[in-house]
């Protein structure tokens, strides 16, 4: 019995969520979007996951799209979560991207759908879709332009080749770079800062600053509140301020 297309692994509150066809670079077919729409639905709906870690298995991260499957007519769309379960409706919980070797095609797409990046030295990062008679459609012509500048994002689409971790850290697109092959242990840590915070401010943070990019400036302040007042004014919050008053850790309830 062959493995799934993805794993994933419960670690301290951190779901780790692994793309596993390294034979095949990790192309994403129809078992790798619903595996990936499988484990976002994991870590939405458990009360004790407070953060995901996605990574690939082997020698990267994703290579995009399986053409082979694209050929015979198959799509890797999973409802409305799009493209490779995820591109569409990313998780409302915080999720970080560990890349090592390459993220290219619609495997940078999936990386963008990420909020935070971690990235070994030296991995590639680009959209050769024109390459290939095809149009980065999954995301990144959407969101690249409003991550790094124009003009490069432009060139990165119309030439279609790629820019190295270290030129995306420089650009912002990149948090954290590390040495080969510590991509997954250095998000992983990364995600441990993530889970000491409260769950419903990590949440809210997360989707005021998904949704604020569609308000208007007569809009912002309001749907700010609206969403800032979930966590304000729960038991979190105040737990928060009791435990800083008392000088010990606090203790999340998630509520």
């Amino acid at each position: 019995m062959s493995e799934p297309a993805v794993l994933t692994e419960r670690r301290d509150g951190v779901l780790l969520i692994t793309l596993n066809r390294p034979d095949q670079r990790n192309a994403i077919n129809v078992d790798v979007a619903e595996g990936v729409s499988a484990a976002l639905d994991e870590l939405d709906g458990a009360p004790e996951l407070r953060v995901g870690v996605l990574t690939g298995a082997g020698k990267g991260f994703c290579a995009g799209m399986d053409l082979k499957a694209f050929v015979e007519g198959k799509r890797p769309w999973v409802g409305d979560r799009g493209f490779a379960g995820i591109v569409q409706r990313p998780p409302e919980k915080p999720l970080i991207a560990a890349i090592e070797g390459f993220a290219v095609a619609g495997g940078l797409e999936v990386a963008l759908s990420c909020d935070l990046l971690v990235a070994a030295r030296g991995t590639k990062l680009g959209i050769p879709e024109a390459k290939r008679g095809l149009v980065a459609a999954a995301g990144a012509l959407l969101k690249l332009p409003r991550r790094i500048p124009y003009h490069l994002a432009m060139e990165l689409a119309l030439t279609g080749e790629p820019i190295d971790a270290e030129r995306a850290a420089q650009l912002g697109l990149v948090n954290r770079i590390v040495e080969p092959g510590q991509a997954v242990d250095a998000a992983l840590a990364f995600a441990a800062e993530l889970v000491q915070n409260a769950p419903l401010a990590l949440t809210v943070s997360k989707r005021i600053l998904v949704e604020q990019a569609g308000w208007s400036p007569d809009e912002m302040w309001e749907r700010q509140g609206e969403l800032a007042r979930i966590a304000l004014e729960s038991a979190d919050a105040r737990e928060g301020a009791t435990a800083f008053a008392e000088k010990r850790p606090p203790v999340w309830r998630g509520a």
